[in-house]
């Protein structure tokens, strides 16, 4: 039953955000070297950095930075010169910020040609609904518990306004794992039907995303999230799957 009370929390947090970073648009170039986002899950402002990564569908190395994280944390402060999140550091451009809509409004201009679209030009009223939406999630993912590192990065298929995503990308933040995010917002009609679904319908959407092109090259269909960890040569769907897989692998 707390599993299921847990995914409604996530599910109305996605609905508080009015279907804010699910869709993708896609960017109109990509940043080389991948861009790395310091922040923390169930921050309301970080939310906002991550919805629009989601819908330029930009990938970006997370480094996840919980109250009384002691892994990321520091490494933010030395870089930036103090612990406020998020922290985006683009390093090909050589431009490293704070503040939400700022990364935002750079991440549009630069990577999405210029145009920031209407809703991102009411920033107090985005920071208002990611706030509500953090409120659903209390304390999730918020504080630090003890891991270890994996040697190599871990890789998780996600969109913002997966219900789903959220609670693995919460527990990883607990966890203080660095991860790649690899974007997978919707584009297509048919991803919008429940992956169960469309496996017995047979629809394999010709998805737009490189990212969700290759998990249908790797594993014969599309489901968000799904992890990829080079350390067991381990791949797997289904959150509740993913969470009980880190706890045992990577939990002190």
């Amino acid at each position: 039953m707390s599993e299921t009370i847990d995914l409604f929390g996530s599910t109305l947090t996605t609905a508080l955000r009015g279907g804010t970073g699910i869709r993708s648009v896609g960017a109109a170039r990509k940043p080389s070297p991948m861009l790395r986002l310091y922040d923390i899950e169930n921050c309301p402002f970080c939310r906002l950095a991550r919805e629009a990564l989601t819908e330029l569908d930009l990938d970006a190395e997370i480094y996840p930075c919980p109250k009384r994280g002691e892994r990321f944390r520091p490494v933010a402060k030395k870089l930036g010169g103090k612990a406020l999140f998020p922290y985006l550091v683009d390093e090909g451009a050589g431009v490293a910020m704070y503040e939400s809509m700022d990364i935002v409004r750079y991440l549009y201009q630069t990577y999405g040609g210029g145009e920031l679209p209407l809703k991102w030009r009411f920033g107090g009223l985005q920071v208002l609904s990611s706030s509500l939406a953090s409120g659903v999630r209390i304390n999730r993912g918020m504080q630090a518990m003890a891991s270890r590192q994996p040697e190599q990065r871990l890789e998780l298929f996600s969109f913002e306004g997966s219900p789903y995503a959220r609670r693995v990308r919460e527990l990883l933040c607990q966890m203080e794992i660095s991860y790649v995010l690899r974007n997978c917002g919707r584009t297509k009609k048919e991803e919008w039907v429940p992956p169960l679904v469309r496996d017995q319908l047979g629809l394999k959407p010709d998805s737009e995303l490189n990212n969700r092109r290759l998990l249908l090259e790797r594993e014969g269909r599309i489901g968000i999230p799904y992890l990829y960890d080079a350390n067991t040569d381990t791949g797997m769907f289904e959150s509740a799957d993913i969470i009980d897989y880190l706890k045992a692998e990577y939990a002190a």
